[in-house]
Protein backbone atom coordinates (compact mmCIF):
# COMPACT_ATOMS: atom_id res chain seq x y z
CA UNK A 1 0.00 0.00 0.00
CA UNK A 2 1.25 3.43 -0.92
CA UNK A 3 0.06 6.65 0.68
CA UNK A 4 -1.19 9.45 -1.54
CA UNK A 5 0.12 13.00 -1.46
CA UNK A 6 -2.52 14.23 0.99
CA UNK A 7 -1.77 11.42 3.42
CA UNK A 8 1.96 12.10 3.23
CA UNK A 9 1.28 15.78 3.91
CA UNK A 10 -0.75 14.75 6.96
CA UNK A 11 2.16 12.66 8.22
CA UNK A 12 4.65 15.47 7.70
CA UNK A 13 2.41 18.03 9.41
CA UNK A 14 1.89 15.88 12.50
CA UNK A 15 5.58 14.92 12.70
CA UNK A 16 6.70 18.53 12.41
CA UNK A 17 4.13 19.73 14.96
CA UNK A 18 5.10 17.12 17.55
CA UNK A 19 8.81 17.78 17.01
CA UNK A 20 8.28 21.50 17.60
CA UNK A 21 5.66 21.41 20.36
CA UNK A 22 6.10 18.05 22.11
CA UNK A 23 9.76 17.05 21.97
CA UNK A 24 10.82 14.20 24.24
CA UNK A 25 13.38 16.27 26.11
CA UNK A 26 11.44 19.50 26.47
CA UNK A 27 7.86 18.23 26.75
CA UNK A 28 7.42 14.49 27.27
CA UNK A 29 10.01 13.90 30.00
CA UNK A 30 8.81 16.75 32.27
CA UNK A 31 5.32 15.18 32.20
CA UNK A 32 6.26 11.59 32.96
CA UNK A 33 5.31 12.02 36.60
CA UNK A 34 2.30 14.25 35.94
CA UNK A 35 -1.42 13.58 35.69
CA UNK A 36 -1.39 12.88 31.96
CA UNK A 37 -2.82 16.21 30.87
CA UNK A 38 -1.38 17.69 27.69
CA UNK A 39 -3.92 20.45 27.11
CA UNK A 40 -1.67 22.83 25.18
CA UNK A 41 -0.49 20.24 22.64
CA UNK A 42 -3.96 18.69 22.51
CA UNK A 43 -5.40 22.04 21.43
CA UNK A 44 -2.71 22.27 18.76
CA UNK A 45 -3.59 18.82 17.42
CA UNK A 46 -7.24 19.84 17.35
CA UNK A 47 -6.34 22.95 15.36
CA UNK A 48 -4.54 20.72 12.87
CA UNK A 49 -7.82 18.85 12.46
CA UNK A 50 -6.48 15.44 13.47
CA UNK A 51 -8.81 15.00 16.46
CA UNK A 52 -11.75 14.86 14.05
CA UNK A 53 -10.39 12.67 11.28
CA UNK A 54 -12.88 9.84 11.91
CA UNK A 55 -15.84 12.07 12.82
CA UNK A 56 -18.34 12.78 10.04
CA UNK A 57 -18.35 16.16 8.33
CA UNK A 58 -21.85 16.80 9.70
CA UNK A 59 -20.29 16.87 13.18
CA UNK A 60 -17.39 19.08 12.17
CA UNK A 61 -14.99 16.24 11.47
CA UNK A 62 -12.99 15.22 8.45
CA UNK A 63 -15.06 12.19 7.45
CA UNK A 64 -11.88 10.22 6.74
CA UNK A 65 -10.87 6.72 7.77
CA UNK A 66 -8.54 4.49 9.71
CA UNK A 67 -5.69 4.86 7.22
CA UNK A 68 -5.40 8.56 8.00
CA UNK A 69 -6.02 7.99 11.71
CA UNK A 70 -3.35 5.28 11.71
CA UNK A 71 -0.84 7.70 10.21
CA UNK A 72 -1.40 10.01 13.18
CA UNK A 73 -1.15 7.10 15.64
CA UNK A 74 2.16 6.11 14.06
CA UNK A 75 3.59 9.60 14.45
CA UNK A 76 2.33 9.83 18.03
CA UNK A 77 4.13 6.59 18.87
CA UNK A 78 7.27 7.84 17.18
CA UNK A 79 7.20 11.00 19.31
CA UNK A 80 6.16 9.17 22.53
CA UNK A 81 3.37 11.73 22.88
CA UNK A 82 1.48 10.90 26.11
CA UNK A 83 -1.88 12.36 25.10
CA UNK A 84 -5.27 10.66 24.62
CA UNK A 85 -5.50 10.60 20.81
CA UNK A 86 -6.12 6.85 20.46
CA UNK A 87 -8.70 6.87 23.25
CA UNK A 88 -10.64 9.92 22.15
CA UNK A 89 -10.23 10.68 18.44
CA UNK A 90 -10.11 6.98 17.57
CA UNK A 91 -11.80 4.85 20.24
CA UNK A 92 -14.65 7.05 21.47
CA UNK A 93 -15.53 8.32 17.98
CA UNK A 94 -15.37 4.81 16.48
CA UNK A 95 -17.68 3.47 19.20
CA UNK A 96 -20.30 6.13 18.55
CA UNK A 97 -20.19 5.55 14.80
CA UNK A 98 -20.23 1.74 15.08
CA UNK A 99 -23.28 1.87 17.33
CA UNK A 100 -25.22 3.97 14.81
CA UNK A 101 -25.59 6.81 17.30
CA UNK A 102 -24.03 9.59 15.25
CA UNK A 103 -27.30 11.56 14.95
CA UNK A 104 -28.23 11.43 18.64
CA UNK A 105 -24.62 12.02 19.70
CA UNK A 106 -23.80 14.71 17.16
CA UNK A 107 -23.05 17.23 19.90
CA UNK A 108 -20.59 14.85 21.61
CA UNK A 109 -19.01 13.94 18.28
CA UNK A 110 -18.54 17.62 17.51
CA UNK A 111 -16.90 18.23 20.87
CA UNK A 112 -14.59 15.24 20.43
CA UNK A 113 -13.70 16.30 16.88
CA UNK A 114 -12.87 19.85 18.01
CA UNK A 115 -10.86 18.65 21.00
CA UNK A 116 -13.08 20.57 23.43
CA UNK A 117 -13.86 17.28 25.18
CA UNK A 118 -11.84 14.08 25.56
CA UNK A 119 -13.29 10.60 25.40
CA UNK A 120 -12.10 7.19 26.58
CA UNK A 121 -13.32 3.65 26.00
CA UNK A 122 -13.82 1.09 28.79
CA UNK A 123 -14.37 -2.40 27.35
CA UNK A 124 -12.18 -4.68 29.48
CA UNK A 125 -12.43 -5.97 33.03
CA UNK A 126 -9.81 -7.46 35.32
CA UNK A 127 -11.37 -10.89 35.82
CA UNK A 128 -12.14 -11.49 32.13
CA UNK A 129 -8.78 -10.06 30.99
CA UNK A 130 -8.90 -9.80 27.18
CA UNK A 131 -12.37 -11.32 26.67
CA UNK A 132 -14.58 -8.29 26.02
CA UNK A 133 -17.63 -10.56 25.80
CA UNK A 134 -17.36 -11.62 29.47
CA UNK A 135 -18.80 -8.48 31.04
CA UNK A 136 -19.74 -8.25 34.70
CA UNK A 137 -20.69 -4.57 34.61
CA UNK A 138 -24.48 -4.36 34.77
CA UNK A 139 -26.85 -1.80 33.31
CA UNK A 140 -30.42 -1.35 34.51
CA UNK A 141 -33.06 0.87 33.02
CA UNK A 142 -34.31 3.76 35.13
CA UNK A 143 -37.95 4.63 35.51
CA UNK A 144 -38.59 7.63 33.34
CA UNK A 145 -35.70 6.92 30.96
CA UNK A 146 -31.97 6.54 31.07
CA UNK A 147 -29.77 3.84 32.58
CA UNK A 148 -27.67 3.12 35.66
CA UNK A 149 -24.35 1.24 35.48
CA UNK A 150 -22.58 -0.72 38.21
CA UNK A 151 -19.22 -2.43 37.80
CA UNK A 152 -15.47 -2.01 37.46
CA UNK A 153 -13.50 -1.51 34.23
CA UNK A 154 -9.73 -1.95 34.12
CA UNK A 155 -7.38 -1.04 32.59
CA UNK A 156 -8.82 2.02 30.85
CA UNK A 157 -6.30 4.16 28.94
CA UNK A 158 -6.61 7.92 29.46
CA UNK A 159 -9.63 7.67 31.77
CA UNK A 160 -8.06 10.21 34.15
CA UNK A 161 -8.12 12.97 31.50
CA UNK A 162 -11.39 11.98 29.80
CA UNK A 163 -14.58 14.00 30.06
CA UNK A 164 -16.83 11.16 28.88
CA UNK A 165 -16.42 7.37 28.97
CA UNK A 166 -17.88 4.86 26.51
CA UNK A 167 -18.58 1.76 28.60
CA UNK A 168 -19.73 -1.76 27.72
CA UNK A 169 -22.24 -3.39 30.06
CA UNK A 170 -24.72 -6.24 30.29
CA UNK A 171 -28.21 -4.86 29.78
CA UNK A 172 -30.86 -7.49 30.42
CA UNK A 173 -28.73 -10.30 29.03
CA UNK A 174 -27.32 -8.49 25.98
CA UNK A 175 -24.27 -6.27 25.57
CA UNK A 176 -24.79 -2.55 25.32
CA UNK A 177 -22.63 0.54 24.90
CA UNK A 178 -23.21 3.48 27.21
CA UNK A 179 -21.86 7.00 27.71
CA UNK A 180 -20.97 7.92 31.29
CA UNK A 181 -19.90 11.42 32.21
CA UNK A 182 -16.62 11.58 34.13
CA UNK A 183 -18.14 13.10 37.27
CA UNK A 184 -20.33 10.00 37.66
CA UNK A 185 -17.38 7.56 37.68
CA UNK A 186 -14.70 6.80 40.22
CA UNK A 187 -11.29 6.88 38.55
CA UNK A 188 -8.17 5.46 40.19
CA UNK A 189 -4.83 5.84 38.35
CA UNK A 190 -2.88 2.63 37.90
CA UNK A 191 0.88 2.39 38.01
CA UNK A 192 2.52 0.90 34.97
CA UNK A 193 5.80 0.20 33.25
CA UNK A 194 5.27 2.82 30.55
CA UNK A 195 5.28 6.37 31.97
CA UNK A 196 4.03 7.79 28.64
CA UNK A 197 0.72 5.90 28.80
CA UNK A 198 -1.80 6.60 31.56
CA UNK A 199 -4.03 3.72 32.69
CA UNK A 200 -6.81 3.77 35.29
CA UNK A 201 -9.42 1.66 37.04
CA UNK A 202 -12.96 2.96 36.55
CA UNK A 203 -15.54 2.15 39.23
CA UNK A 204 -19.23 2.69 38.50
CA UNK A 205 -21.74 2.63 41.34
CA UNK A 206 -25.26 3.12 40.03
CA UNK A 207 -23.80 5.69 37.64
CA UNK A 208 -26.21 7.57 35.34
CA UNK A 209 -25.65 6.73 31.67
CA UNK A 210 -27.22 6.96 28.25
CA UNK A 211 -27.28 4.08 25.82
CA UNK A 212 -25.66 4.42 22.41
CA UNK A 213 -27.84 3.34 19.52
CA UNK A 214 -30.97 3.17 21.63
CA UNK A 215 -34.07 3.05 19.47
CA UNK A 216 -32.17 1.78 16.42
CA UNK A 217 -33.81 -1.65 16.65
CA UNK A 218 -30.62 -3.66 17.32
CA UNK A 219 -30.44 -4.22 21.06
CA UNK A 220 -27.19 -6.23 21.11
CA UNK A 221 -24.10 -4.03 20.67
CA UNK A 222 -21.68 -6.96 20.22
CA UNK A 223 -21.05 -6.15 16.58
CA UNK A 224 -20.41 -2.48 17.37
CA UNK A 225 -18.05 -3.39 20.21
CA UNK A 226 -16.14 -5.84 18.00
CA UNK A 227 -15.75 -3.20 15.27
CA UNK A 228 -14.63 -0.59 17.79
CA UNK A 229 -12.11 -2.90 19.44
CA UNK A 230 -10.62 -3.95 16.09
CA UNK A 231 -10.01 -0.29 15.28
CA UNK A 232 -8.53 0.42 18.69
CA UNK A 233 -6.23 -2.61 18.32
CA UNK A 234 -5.01 -1.49 14.89
CA UNK A 235 -4.46 2.06 16.17
CA UNK A 236 -2.44 0.65 19.07
CA UNK A 237 -0.31 -1.39 16.66
CA UNK A 238 0.24 1.69 14.48
CA UNK A 239 1.41 3.56 17.58
CA UNK A 240 3.84 0.72 18.26
CA UNK A 241 5.02 0.77 14.67
CA UNK A 242 6.03 4.41 15.04
CA UNK A 243 7.85 3.71 18.31
CA UNK A 244 9.59 0.62 16.89
CA UNK A 245 10.70 2.47 13.75
CA UNK A 246 12.21 5.25 15.84
CA UNK A 247 13.96 2.76 18.15
CA UNK A 248 15.50 1.10 15.08
CA UNK A 249 16.62 4.45 13.67
CA UNK A 250 18.28 5.39 16.94
CA UNK A 251 20.05 2.02 17.17
CA UNK A 252 21.25 2.14 13.55
CA UNK A 253 22.57 5.69 13.96
CA UNK A 254 24.38 4.75 17.17
CA UNK A 255 25.95 1.73 15.46
CA UNK A 256 27.46 4.11 12.90
CA UNK A 257 28.68 6.60 15.51
CA UNK A 258 29.96 4.42 18.34
CA UNK A 259 33.52 3.26 17.75
CA UNK A 260 35.27 0.31 19.31
CA UNK A 261 38.75 -0.99 18.45
CA UNK A 262 39.02 1.93 16.05
CA UNK A 263 35.90 0.97 14.04
CA UNK A 264 32.18 1.77 14.17
CA UNK A 265 30.42 -1.03 16.03
CA UNK A 266 28.07 -1.33 13.03
CA UNK A 267 30.98 -2.83 11.09
CA UNK A 268 30.96 -5.87 13.39
CA UNK A 269 28.93 -8.79 12.13
CA UNK A 270 27.26 -9.48 15.48
CA UNK A 271 25.82 -5.96 15.58
CA UNK A 272 24.83 -6.15 11.91
CA UNK A 273 22.85 -9.32 12.61
CA UNK A 274 20.95 -7.60 15.41
CA UNK A 275 20.08 -4.62 13.18
CA UNK A 276 18.97 -6.88 10.33
CA UNK A 277 16.70 -8.81 12.69
CA UNK A 278 15.21 -5.53 13.88
CA UNK A 279 14.61 -4.33 10.33
CA UNK A 280 12.99 -7.61 9.32
CA UNK A 281 10.59 -7.48 12.28
CA UNK A 282 9.85 -3.84 11.56
CA UNK A 283 9.02 -4.29 7.88
CA UNK A 284 6.84 -7.34 8.45
CA UNK A 285 4.97 -5.47 11.16
CA UNK A 286 4.59 -2.47 8.85
CA UNK A 287 3.00 -4.64 6.16
CA UNK A 288 0.58 -6.22 8.63
CA UNK A 289 -0.31 -2.84 10.17
CA UNK A 290 -1.00 -1.08 6.89
CA UNK A 291 -3.10 -3.98 5.64
CA UNK A 292 -5.13 -3.91 8.88
CA UNK A 293 -5.67 -0.15 8.53
CA UNK A 294 -6.93 -0.65 4.98
CA UNK A 295 -9.16 -3.53 6.07
CA UNK A 296 -10.70 -1.41 8.83
CA UNK A 297 -11.90 1.00 6.13
CA UNK A 298 -12.61 -1.18 3.11
CA UNK A 299 -13.03 -4.85 4.06
CA UNK A 300 -15.97 -6.77 5.47
CA UNK A 301 -16.26 -7.57 9.18
CA UNK A 302 -14.54 -10.94 8.91
CA UNK A 303 -11.48 -9.71 7.02
CA UNK A 304 -11.21 -6.62 9.22
CA UNK A 305 -11.16 -8.75 12.35
CA UNK A 306 -8.73 -11.27 10.87
CA UNK A 307 -6.34 -8.51 9.76
CA UNK A 308 -6.46 -6.83 13.19
CA UNK A 309 -5.74 -10.12 14.98
CA UNK A 310 -2.81 -10.92 12.65
CA UNK A 311 -1.29 -7.46 13.11
CA UNK A 312 -1.64 -7.53 16.90
CA UNK A 313 -0.36 -11.11 17.26
CA UNK A 314 2.78 -10.34 15.27
CA UNK A 315 3.32 -6.93 16.85
CA UNK A 316 3.01 -8.36 20.36
CA UNK A 317 5.96 -10.62 19.61
CA UNK A 318 8.05 -8.43 17.32
CA UNK A 319 7.84 -4.99 18.93
CA UNK A 320 9.28 -5.94 22.35
CA UNK A 321 12.03 -7.81 20.51
CA UNK A 322 12.87 -4.66 18.53
CA UNK A 323 12.99 -2.67 21.75
CA UNK A 324 15.17 -5.22 23.51
CA UNK A 325 17.57 -5.36 20.56
CA UNK A 326 17.79 -1.56 20.54
CA UNK A 327 18.83 -1.70 24.20
CA UNK A 328 21.48 -4.28 23.30
CA UNK A 329 22.94 -2.09 20.54
CA UNK A 330 23.23 0.83 22.95
CA UNK A 331 24.65 -1.48 25.64
CA UNK A 332 25.24 0.25 28.99
CA UNK A 333 23.95 3.65 27.94
CA UNK A 334 20.67 2.08 26.87
CA UNK A 335 19.89 1.22 30.48
CA UNK A 336 20.28 4.77 31.77
CA UNK A 337 17.34 7.03 32.53
CA UNK A 338 18.93 9.86 30.57
CA UNK A 339 18.73 8.05 27.22
CA UNK A 340 15.41 7.89 25.36
CA UNK A 341 15.68 4.34 24.03
CA UNK A 342 14.35 2.77 27.23
CA UNK A 343 11.19 4.89 26.91
CA UNK A 344 10.58 3.38 23.48
CA UNK A 345 11.15 -0.11 24.86
CA UNK A 346 8.59 0.48 27.61
CA UNK A 347 6.08 1.86 25.12
CA UNK A 348 6.49 -1.27 23.01
CA UNK A 349 6.01 -3.51 26.03
CA UNK A 350 2.64 -1.90 26.77
CA UNK A 351 1.62 -2.34 23.13
CA UNK A 352 2.34 -6.04 23.67
CA UNK A 353 -0.20 -6.43 26.46
CA UNK A 354 -2.96 -3.88 25.94
CA UNK A 355 -6.06 -5.27 24.17
CA UNK A 356 -4.70 -8.81 24.14
CA UNK A 357 -1.20 -10.23 23.99
CA UNK A 358 0.29 -12.55 21.36
CA UNK A 359 -1.25 -15.71 22.87
CA UNK A 360 -4.73 -14.16 23.05
CA UNK A 361 -4.71 -13.12 19.40
CA UNK A 362 -3.20 -16.40 18.20
CA UNK A 363 -6.03 -18.16 20.04
CA UNK A 364 -8.48 -15.86 18.28
CA UNK A 365 -6.92 -16.64 14.89
CA UNK A 366 -7.18 -20.36 15.66
CA UNK A 367 -10.85 -19.90 16.53
CA UNK A 368 -11.46 -18.10 13.25
CA UNK A 369 -9.85 -20.97 11.31
CA UNK A 370 -11.89 -23.59 13.15
CA UNK A 371 -15.13 -21.64 12.70
CA UNK A 372 -14.52 -21.34 8.94
CA UNK A 373 -13.57 -25.00 8.49
CA UNK A 374 -16.20 -27.04 6.59
CA UNK A 375 -17.88 -29.79 8.61
CA UNK A 376 -16.17 -33.19 8.45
Amino acid sequence: MEFDETQEMLRESVRRFLAERASITGYVRPRLDGDGRTDDVWRGLAELGVCGLLAPESAGGGGLGMVETGIVCEEIGRALYPGPFASSALGAVAAILASGAEERERALLGELASGRRVGAVALHETRSRYDWRAVETRARARNGGGWRLTGVKSPVPDAAVADALVVSADADGVLGLFVVEKENAGIEPLGGLDPTRRLARVTLEDAPARRLGEGKGERDASRAIAATLDRIVVGLVADGLGAAARAFELAAAYAHERRQFGKPIGSFQAVQHVLVDMLQDLELARAATYHALWAADAADDAERHHAAAVAKAFASEAFPRIGANAIQVFAGIGYTWEHDVHLYYKRLLTVQHLCGDEAAHLDELARLVVDRAPPA
